[in-house]
């Protein structure tokens, strides 16, 4: 079980650290406007993690609960489609760019709700979560719908713990990122290793 628990948590952090449209938002609202904004946008995006977290908690148990070859097939398909998006970083570039030019200034309830609604009506994310979540399904003895809690809430903790970081330290990492070259390089494999490591639990 803990293991279970803590390898999720490992696999939430790599890819929690990895550059995507979320992390450099924060980093970039962080950079222009404070510690404080980035810190808005992190919580907009976290409290979105708990709609799709209970959107994945409610459906996935239902199909558990009636049809355990669907539920099966629900796992294969989310082991392809983190084989997918192994693929799609690979193809990606690993160089991390962001611009902090043109940025409009909002106040913190705005920058609240527009990492609330950039996480809840992105389908990428409900997509990822139904892919995600249940390969790390790790007790016979509670309830799905308790385990997908617990995994959304270790998810949004290890995210937030990370994408708070990046809002405090803004400035010095961007300054580190602009120095050293390679880290979107090992990030972008670090997260294609998880992907990958992923999928393979499942197929085997």
């Amino acid at each position: 079980m803990f293991e279970t628990l803590i390898s999720f948590a490992l696999a939430t952090s790599i890819l929690a650290i990895s550059p995507g449209p979320d992390n450099i938002f924060v980093l970039t609202q962080s950079i222009v406007n404070g510690k404080k904004y980035g810190f808005a946008t992190v919580f907009g995006l976290m409290t979105g993690c708990i709609i799709h977290t209970t959107l994945v908690a409610f459906g996935v148990s239902a199909i558990i609960k009636s049809h355990e070859n669907l539920f099966f097939l629900l796992k294969v398909f989310g082991a392809s489609y983190l084989l997918f998006l192994a693929y799609k970083v690979y193809q990606s570039d690993a160089e991390i760019t962001f611009s902090t030019e043109n940025i409009q200034k909002k106040s913190t309830l705005q920058l609240f709700k527009t990492g609330f609604l950039m996480n809840v009506l992105n389908p990428k994310v409900t997509i990822f979560f139904l892919a995600f979540f249940p390969q790390f399904l790790f007790s016979k003895e509670l309830s799905s719908v308790i385990q997908f809690y617990i995994l959304g809430l270790i998810f949004i903790l290890v995210s937030f713990i990370i994408f708070g970081s990046i809002a405090f330290l803004g400035g010095k990492i961007s300054d580190y990122i602009l120095q050293n070259k390679q880290t979107g390089l090992i990030l972008k494999w670090a997260q294609i290793l998880v992907f990958v490591g992923i999928a393979l639990l499942i197929f085997w």
